[in-house]
Parts: structure tokens; C-alpha cells; sequence
């Protein structure tokens, strides 16, 4: 019988990402960091702040259209005023979450449907809301301390926030895996303004330095690898599960238990 296992583009089974909140100014120097490192990262955005003022500024929108471009960033929703989800009325829970993917969507000329909760705020009446808002994946602020993909991808964990001890720890760990079965992420969240805070830029400069690079890992945002995990969940497949039809607009890689890889492209139907 076929075991198969997703992989990611070009086979590997590691990937990671980094989530990053509020889209204030120090994002342009994390975002110049994660370029010159070939990392990529998601940028959530409060589209009814733009431009305001309060501990820490935030980019005007003429602004995240130069910052946040796609080679390096996804934009994702953060809620239209940071509202905290769980407690604000139905109606004005909607307001935010579709008030800011219409502003973003304009903006950017894309659709959008990533998220991060303010606060991490989220029940189940609210992650039924962002669903039938057409949000396909949201980002809680819990930290697992693991590798493994999300459960439901409209809670999704994190590894670690960028200020946990053990994010060096865990990196290091993460490097060292090997001959995975089942595909691993490293997730790292937090806001970029907490570098100046702390005067810690080291912390994810030191971390960059130790993560990017490195051939088997595949440097995604959120949505990115939401996708694979889609895409990969929609293949078509004969009952010996040797035939297998790709129905998605992107190539899909699996993997088998002896190391195999095999790309599907789009539309494609192989033989394994």
C-alpha cells in the first residue's frame, strides 16, 4: 500500500515562517533583515490605524504599499481597529474583520484571507465568523513549543514568540531534524516595535543568522503554507492510491517513506 506524506516545494519537509503584528515602523528594518537573509514573513495589518500615533507609530497606508512587498511579505488581517474579537457584539466583530480585508484587498489589489487575532482574542463564535468571512487561516498568540502543523488552521499556534528563551534552543533543534516522516514548520511571532523596547535586535538578528540559508527548509508565509497543506488535501487519488490527480492551480510535492519525492504539477495526473 502508498504511505504518502506532504512535502514542500522542492521536496523538503521543513519549512518556516514568522508572523509579525500591527505593521508599525520597525517592520521596514525586520523586513530589511528577513531579505537579506531570505526569510519571508506574514505582516498583519489594522487598516483603520494607519497612520496613528500612540507608543509606537504606525506606517501610513502610502507607506506598507512601498514596505510590505510580496517577495519578502503576505499582508494579513489583524481586525480594521485591533478590536478584540471575543468581546465586541457580532455585528461589530464582522465589521472588523471584513472592514479590513476590503481596505487591505483595495490597497493591495489581492485577495486576502490570512488573519491574526487582536489580543488573540477568538471563541468558537468567532472562529465560525472569520470562516464565513473567508478567512482560511488565523494565527492565535499560543505558543506550542513544537513543529508540527496546525490541527485547524483557523487557530493556528505558533512555535514560540521571538522573546522565548528557547528560541535559539529550539532553532538548533529544528535544524538537526532529519528523515522526517510527517512535515514540520517552525512558527515565530511577536511585533517588531518589542526590539526597540528591549534594545534585543540581536535576538533576531543572532536567529536569522542561524536559520536562513540552509537548503532544506523552505522560507514561506502563513498563506504559503496553508496552500501546500490545501492543495495537498485536494489530490485526487485511485483506490491502490498510485494514481493521484492534482486538481490545484499550484504543483503539489509527496513524499513516500523511502525518502521518494514526486512534484505534481497543476492539473497533472501521475503514476507513482
Amino acid at each position: 500500500m502508498f504511505t504518502r506524506y506532504l512535502r514542500f516545494p522542492g521536496g523538503k519537509s521543513k519549512a518556516l515562517t514568522f508572523s509579525y503584528d500591527d505593521g508599525v515602523e520597525q517592520d521596514v528594518r525586520l523586513i530589511d533583515l528577513f531579505r537579506n537573509h531570505g526569510l519571508k514573513g506574514t505582516f498583519n495589518l489594522n487598516s483603520g490605524l494607519f497612520g496613528q500615533q500612540d507608543k509606537h507609530r504606525r506606517l501610513t497606508a502610502e507607506e506598507v504599499k512601498k514596505v510590505y512587498t510580496p517577495d519578502v511579505c503576505e499582508v494579513a488581517c489583524h481586525g480594521a481597529h485591533h478590536g478584540t474579537l471575543a468581546a465586541c457584539d457580532t455585528a461589530v466583530a464582522c465589521l472588523e474583520v471584513l472592514d479590513d480585508r476590503r481596505t487591505l484587498e483595495a490597497l493591495f489589489d489581492c485577495q486576502i484571507h490570512g488573519m491574526a487575532y487582536a489580543n488573540g482574542s477568538v471563541n468558537d463564535e468567532v472562529e465560525s465568523l472569520c470562516r464565513s468571512a473567508s478567512i482560511w487561516y488565523a494565527r492565535t498568540v499560543v505558543s506550542t513549543g513544537s513543529f508540527d502543523l496546525p490541527q485547524n488552521w483557523l487557530r493556528m499556534p505558533a512555535t514560540c514568540h521571538h522573546n522565548d528563551k528557547k528560541l535559539m534552543e529550539l532553532g538548533e533543534e529544528f535544524l538537526a531534524l532529519q528523515a522526517i516522516k510527517n512535515p514540520k514548520i517552525f512558527t515565530v511571532w511577536g511585533h517588531s516595535y518589542q526590539f526597540d523596547d528591549r534594545d534585543n535586535w540581536n535576538v533576531i538578528e543572532r536567529f536569522a543568522d542561524l536559520m536562513g540559508g540552509k537548503e532544506d527548509i523552505w522560507y514561506a508565509t502563513n498563506m504559503e503554507l496553508y496552500l501546500a497543506w490545501r492543495d495537498y488535501q485536494r489530490l485526487e487519488s485511485s483506490a491502490d492510491g498510485t494514481l493521484i490527480h492534482n486538481p490545484s492551480p499550484r504543483s503539489v510535492w509527496i513524499g513516500e517513506q523511502n525518502g521518494t519525492c514526486y512534484e505534481i504539477k497543476a492539473g497533472q495526473t501521475v503514476r507513482l
